[in-house]
């Protein structure tokens, strides 16, 4: 705003405006307050592939968090319709940390699952980063795959994304490849 408190153009602002563009995608780089509800509102309709981040410790206190935001928005809404909305409209969570050495790694590929019987998430990794030791100071490992098979696999295959389907077709255990780096 300027200095008479005018003119101010906050997130939940360009969110609600791109909407207006019929986009194909909508990015927002962090979720700070009501824009989450904004967004998860045009995730759940037809705005898939869109993207957001959002501060929290772990893939589910991610969701957990996004409902608070979404608190913000100064609507009246319902708990358990609220977690239905940040359920179905989030598929995927790339968890990044700060590790011991003060590097940035994934450490979590998770799928969100359609909420419990009791209201509560539910989420599945896919991949974890798992510690192998250290080099120089740093950390050293690899993202493992939990043996999880994602169910937005008939996505890909109907996309025709054939390296992700051979690679969820192994299992855990066999010499497949078993990280994320060696099917890219």
């Amino acid at each position: 705003p300027d200095k008479k408190g005018r003119g101010q153009v906050t997130i939940r602002d360009l969110v609600r405006a791109s909407l207006r563009m019929r986009p194909d995608r909508i990015v927002v780089g962090e979720i700070r307050s009501g824009e989450a509800l904004d967004l998860l509102q045009a995730m759940n309709t037809g705005h898939s592939g869109s993207m957001a981040t959002v501060h929290a410790s772990s893939p589910r206190q991610a969701l957990t968090r996004l409902e608070t935001l979404a608190l913000f928005s100064g609507l009246e809404i319902p708990m358990r319709a609220l977690r239905e909305q940040v359920s179905t409209a989030i598929e995927v969570i790339i968890q990044a940390s700060r590790l011991p050495d003060h590097s940035r790694k994934v450490t979590h590929i998770s799928e969100v699952n359609k909420l419990s019987d009791a209201g509560e998430y539910r989420v599945t990794d896919i991949f974890r980063f798992v510690r192998e030791g250290s080099e120089n100071g740093k950390v050293v490992g690899r993202h493992r795959w939990t043996g999880a098979i994602p169910g937005i696999m008939e996505e890909k295959e109907l996309a025709g994304i054939t390296k992700a389907i051979e690679f969820f077709q192994q299992t855990p255990e066999s010499d497949a490849p078993s990280s994320v780096s060696e099917i890219s």
